[in-house]
């Protein structure tokens, strides 16, 4: 299932870079602010009229203490990288702290004017107090202009305005008229701010850079790198290997998927290791069951074809007889195997029909009655109303009847009786029951007691000697069951000792569809 958009890496990535991004900005926007307040008099500050005033103070002050100061040298070492202006001289000279270009227009006019202001000067009395340097921009011949005058705004092709002029003097003498652009040409401010702003942005920018790849990419990287590292390990064949799968975002549902996937190789590697060990058990124990019955014939074989060892004729049908009887084993042996094989492997279907249960246990009866009365027991049945049928191959069923009964009839003690039986079960199924009256089998067998040639101990059945056992018969018996979708178990204590069958009813349901689904149909 896909995570919410709010969980989605991609979300997380993209919302994150874009404040990321918006916080970069904010860092070069302050870090500039701060940048130029630190470089000095880049821009004024206030405003044009005022920063004339002051430089027309500090030029009147500085020519007050040096007559013979140089102003084009002074300018440029004062305000070589401060806010555009031009100083105007009466004899038409300029200086400027820059190569900034003023308008010819508005030089003229600053000449005229400084022109009238001397003019001014020179024709007022020569007694009271002399007016202050740079006084002059804000003395009455600022305040009231006269109608044409050039530096009213109000003016017949004025518009200059005093709030860009201010006078510099000297002893009360006007000696110059500084001029302030009205704007910031754009070469200056590329020329003043473009290192400063392209260090800053630059820092800025490398170090956001960084700070997102640490804070969006980072934790990505590190859990792939953990998906990595995990499916490396496995790779090299640690099952156990797993990948973190906290959150709920892409990386957590392909590493919540890699686990599921170390967890199914791991069952399934544990399964073949499992059924790895089985086949070398079977071999072993094939190999056992199959090696005694032909070690005693090989010996018989040898003893009758030594020359120097004479054998009677009644020695010699003894040992005839034995070889045999260890042949028909040899033979019962590999057939049952064989029978095992296609029964597991599922090869042969069932003829599944309706099974008449008494004709089964009729068959087994008659089956064993002989066996029965050479070992003194006896073998009945008794069938419940309504478990007169089952659904199910009739001859593979006789089969593993057949089995239970002669397990049964080998571990019964003399005198004993075998039974036989049949009831309903739930879920529309029928019970069929083998037990027999014999010592009971130990509860730490019953869980290997349907493996492929396991034994109890021979000292159980009083029978064992005449009636050996292959230890294949049980197996047999499971696996028939088990393809016809039924169960088979065993319960046991002292004197009484049952295998249970449960099989289908014709019409059994559910199970009957199992049933069908193992016989092939």
């Amino acid at each position: 299932m896909a995570p919410r958009w709010y969980r989605s890496l991609y979300w997380r990535i993209a919302i994150g870079f874009v404040l990321c991004l918006a916080a970069i900005l904010l860092a070069q926007a302050v870090l500039f602010v701060w940048a130029a307040s630190r470089s000095g008099p880049a821009l004024p500050g206030q405003p044009p009229d005022r920063f004339a005033g002051n430089v027309a103070l500090d030029l009147s002050a500085a020519l007050e203490r040096d007559p013979e100061l140089d102003l084009a040298a002074y300018i440029q070492d004062q305000y070589e990288s401060a806010y555009p202006f031009l100083l105007v001289l009466p004899d038409g000279g300029r200086v400027g702290n820059g190569d900034a270009p003023f308008p010819a227009a508005l030089i003229r006019q600053a000449q005229l004017r400084l022109e009238q202001l001397r003019a001014r000067v020179s024709e007022r009395p020569r007694f009271g107090p002399e007016p202050r340097p740079g006084a002059g921009r804000r003395g009455p011949d600022f305040r009231r202009r006269a109608p044409g005058d050039p530096f009213n705004p109000g003016a017949p092709g004025g518009g200059l305005g005093a709030n860009r002029l201010a006078l510099v003097t000297v002893r009360g003498q006007p000696v110059g008229l500084v001029l302030v652009l009205p704007r910031a040409p754009f070469g200056f401010l590329l020329r003043r701010y473009a290192p400063t702003l392209g260090l800053v942005a630059g820092g800025t920018l490398v170090l956001g850079a960084i700070l997102t790849a640490v804070l969006i990419f980072g934790p990505a990287r590190r859990r792939l790198r953990e998906v990595e590292e995990a499916a490396r390990r496995l790779g090299s064949g640690d099952l156990t290997a797993r990948a973190p799968d906290q959150g709920g975002d892409e990386v957590a549902a392909v590493a919540s998927a890699f686990n599921a996937m170390a967890s199914d190789l791991s069952a399934r590697a544990e399964a073949l290791a499992a059924a790895d060990r089985g086949r070398r058990q079977l071999l072993a124990d094939v190999s056992h069951e199959l090696t005694t019955p032909v070690t005693a014939m090989r010996g018989y074989l040898e003893t009758l074809a030594m020359p120097d060892f004479p054998v009677d004729d009644r020695t010699r049908a003894r040992y005839l007889g034995i070889i045999g009887d260890e042949t028909s084993r040899l033979e019962r042996i590999i057939g049952e195997l064989l029978e095992l094989a296609r029964l597991e492997g599922g090869g042969g279907g069932l003829n599944v029909s309706d099974v008449s249960v008494n004709q089964l246990m009729e068959r087994v009866v008659e089956r064993h009655e002989p066996v029965c009365l050479e070992a003194g027991l006896t073998i009945a049945s008794a069938i419940e109303p309504g478990a007169e049928w089952v659904r199910g191959d009739r001859d593979r069923l006789e089969q593993a009847l057949q089995n239970l009964a002669a397990n049964a009839l080998r571990y019964a003690p003399t005198g004993s009786a075998v039974q036989l039986g049949a009831r309903l079960g739930g879920d529309r199924s029928v019970i069929l029951t083998v037990s027999d009256e014999g010592p009971g089998i130990p509860p730490e067998h019953l869980e290997h007691l349907f493996d492929r040639f396991y034994k109890v101990e021979p000292s159980r059945s009083p029978h064992s000697q005449t009636q050996p056992g292959s230890g294949l018969g049980l197996s047999i018996v499971k696996a028939i069951v088990e393809r016809h979708g039924g169960t088979l178990s065993v319960s046991s204590q002292p004197g009484r000792t049952t295998f249970t069958v449960t099989l289908l009813r014709p019409g059994g349901g559910n199970g009957e569809r199992a049933a069908r689904a193992a016989s092939g149909l």
